[in-house]
């Protein structure tokens, strides 16, 4: 059997498991369709996070409380989502198609969640997170 025989047969044999895939295939175009949805819900109050005063103060807020506890606090945009890393404890802000979400975790594990008024007190956020 020749190079081209045998790519032939792999290309029909690839085929073949592509037509019988199409159920699988369609339960993953509907699960890409419902994150899309999801994002595109989210999308309004991901703005409103990145762009508001509100996010401003809270970084400020939670670097000066973890200067004073001397805890280096580590800052980080993933998609649309902040997240505060200090030693074992943090914080994400999470935006959804209802608002922002907080949730709060301690040693990797998810200690409490809140929803988060961006006309709020950022200092006081970062108080409750920090224990400053």
């Amino acid at each position: 059997m020749g190079f081209l025989d045998s790519l032939e047969d792999n290309m029909k044999a690839m085929e073949a498991r592509g037509e019988r895939d199409t159920a699988g295939l369609r339960r993953q175009q509907e699960e890409q369709d419902r994150a899309a949805d999801a994002a595109r819900a989210a999308a309004p109050w991901a703005m409103k996070l990145r762009t508001s005063a509100f996010t401003d103060e809270l970084m400020a807020a939670c670097r000066a409380a973890g200067h004073q506890k001397r805890i280096p606090v580590r800052i980080t945009w993933i998609d649309s989502t902040l997240r505060f890393d200090a030693r074992e404890a943090g914080m994400e802000l999470q935006p959804g198609p209802d608002g922002i979400r907080v949730v709060f975790f301690a040693e990797g594990q998810e200690t409490g969640a809140d929803n988060v008024d961006l006309d709020g007190d950022a200092a006081a956020l970062a108080r409750r997170w920090l224990g400053a």
